[in-house]
């Protein structure tokens, strides 16, 4: 993360918020995108049945299930990506559907009409692979821009079936006139496709390097242990990003041991990085999440993997984090899930890399608090992604650095995450009524531990319609 958002490219800051479990038109789950435009410029509320979006509103959508921000057509204004990984394509439940709404000076929608991808429509790769129940094209969206700066669009597709092997797992890429995609039995790419390795159940990609996570991905006979694979974004001669390198917990480098659930590679966030010496920030350091990895101190505690990749296409691990280290705060109990959420970010990207500039925010959504009937309230830590993490670790929950209210029970903090380089902006989307939003912290507070003002996207404020489910589950 890192880029600014802003949709209608008036140089103010907008932001997308997400309730996929919106009802519209009493439909349950459908899901509803709220646009907010910074500087008072008003807020735009984008469903199925909103004119000019194709398709219709229906049950179970949940439409906004992840997002994603680029200039795709280089207008310089933003343009959102929705994914829909529920839509049914005819008689396809859950097949997936991926969306590209258009930015303009009039904001989204007033623009080029939205862009439509559904496997077995249109041309390339995505063309060419057929829609089927159960695929979810679209779970995972990344997109951006290359080092030179072409835009690029990352889809997973975890519950692709590959020949005859039940969710194994795809990701397509699209940049420029290419429309590729890879499974795990594509050349060059790590390991075999197999049943339930939900390859591409999480994306994240820099201007440099794409990770790919397969949760379900079995070590020998250890299930749902997990895996990554990494790619650059220079083409192979196969016409696909060029693999670089597999990484699960058994491999040589990597702290801890492959096991039966960790589920490394649940979630995925990267940054650019320029390390000392370099003359550019050509490497990215990738966080990885692993919340179902089991600690002395409790189940499915969590933790989180940082590594390394260079210009050259090494990868090394930086960083092991959980909270039973003894620098960080807290310590790791059962059902944290620490690591279930991520979100990065390089304040200043062209400079070299320094623990106040590469930071990472870890979600911990079944973080149960102090607070009296807390149980699974949730909380965030930042962390350092340079240099040791617990040497600068911050613990974020409600009642804290400007966060409204006290912790309370199933509210799940850490669902919603993402960054700018000036703020980190938290979802709020089970908390009480009073207390539903998005909330924007300055970096320069969390880093000092000191409050300062906090931005605020409430529904029933400024604007944003009333009521819905979860808003804030997603936020870009």
């Amino acid at each position: 993360m890192g880029q600014e958002t802003d949709f209608n490219g008036d140089g103010v800051r907008d932001i997308a918020v997400a309730d996929p479990e919106a009802a519209v038109s009493g439909l349950g789950e459908a899901g509803v995108v709220h646009i907010v435009y910074g500087g008072g410029k008003g807020v735009t509320s984008i469903s199925q049945d909103t004119p000019d979006i194709p398709g219709a509103a229906e049950k179970g959508d949940r439409y906004g299930h992840t997002l994603a921000t680029y200039d795709h057509n280089k207008d310089g204004c933003t343009d959102l990506v929705v994914g829909i990984p529920y839509e049914d394509i005819e008689d396809k439940a859950d097949a997936g559907l991926v969306q590209i709404l258009y930015g303009a000076p009039g904001g989204l929608t007033t623009g080029p009409a939205v862009l439509e991808f559904l496997q077995g429509k249109g041309e390339g790769n995505i063309g060419s692979t057929a829609a089927e129940a159960g695929d979810w094209f679209g779970h995972a969206v990344a997109a951006g821009a290359t080092s030179s700066g072409e835009p690029y669009l990352v889809i997973g597709v975890p519950g692709e079936d590959v020949g005859a092997v039940v969710d194994s797992g795809m990701a397509h890429y699209l940049r420029g006139s290419t429309n590729a995609g890879f499974t795990q039995n594509t050349a060059g790419v790590s390991g075999d496709a197999e049943e339930n390795d939900r390859f591409g159940y999480a994306v994240a990609a820099s201007p440099n390097h794409i990770g790919v996570g397969s949760p379900g991905e079995a070590i020998e006979d250890r299930t749902f242990s997990g895996g990554l694979q990494f790619l650059e974004h220079a083409l192979n001669s196969g016409g696909i990003p060029t693999p670089l390198a597999g990484v699960e917990q058994d491999s040589p480098g990597i702290n801890g041991a492959a096991e039966t659930g960790d589920q490394l590679g649940t979630a995925l966030a990267a940054v650019p990085y320029r390390p000392s010496g370099a003359s550019s920030a050509n490497e990215t350091l990738f966080a990885v999440g692993v919340p179902g990895e089991d600690l002395a101190t409790g189940e499915d505690a969590g933790r989180v993997v940082t590594l390394r990749v260079t210009g050259s296409g090494d990868v090394t691990q930086t960083a092991d984090i959980n909270q039973s280290y003894a620098a960080i705060d807290d310590v790791g109990e059962d059902g944290d899930y620490f690591g279930q959420h991520l979100t990065a970010v390089n304040t200043a990207p062209g400079s070299t890399g320094t623990a106040q500039t590469v930071l990472l925010a870890v979600g911990a959504p079944g973080e149960d608090t102090e607070t009296a009937d807390a149980r699974d309230a949730g909380a965030v830590q930042i962390f350092p992604m340079v240099g040791e993490p617990g040497s600068g670790d911050v613990w974020l929950e409600k009642g804290r650095l400007g966060l409204p209210g006290q912790p309370g029970p199933q509210e799940y903090l850490g669902v919603g995450l993402t960054a700018d380089r000036q703020r980190l902006h938290l979802g709020v989307p089970y908390g009480p009524g009073s207390e539903r939003g998005v909330y924007g912290v300055l970096w320069t507070s969390l880093l000092s531990g000191l409050p300062d003002t906090v931005s605020t996207v409430r529904p029933g404020q400024d604007g944003v319609p009333a009521g819905g489910r979860a808003f804030g589950a997603v936020v870009r």
